[in-house]
C-alpha cells in the first residue's frame, strides 16, 4: 500500500489535508472522484475528526507521500 496526501483547498489561505492508503495513484484519484459533491468524514494526522462537504472545495491535490521520521537526521 502507498500513502497519499490529499489536500482540499477552499481558497488561497484555507485548506484541510487528509492521508489515504491505496494501491496506486489511479486508485486514489478514483476514490476522490467518487467522493465528489458528497459529505465525507475522516480523522487527520492529529486525530481530529472532520466532516467535509466536498462540493465546497475549489481545488483538490493528490500526491504520493513519503513519511520521514522527524527523529532521524
Amino acid at each position: 500500500m502507498k500513502e497519499f496526501k490529499v489536500t482540499y483547498f477552499f481558497d488561497e489561505e484555507h485548506y484541510i489535508r487528509r492521508f489515504i492508503h491505496m494501491e496506486s495513484q489511479e486508485k486514489a484519484e478514483e476514490l476522490i472522484r467518487s467522493e465528489r459533491d458528497q459529505y465525507i468524514s475522516f480523522r487527520d494526522s492529529r486525530g481530529i475528526y472532520h466532516e467535509l462537504n466536498t462540493s465546497n472545495v475549489r481545488v483538490v491535490q493528490i500526491s504520493e507521500y513519503f513519511r520521514i521520521d522527524k527523529g532521524e537526521k
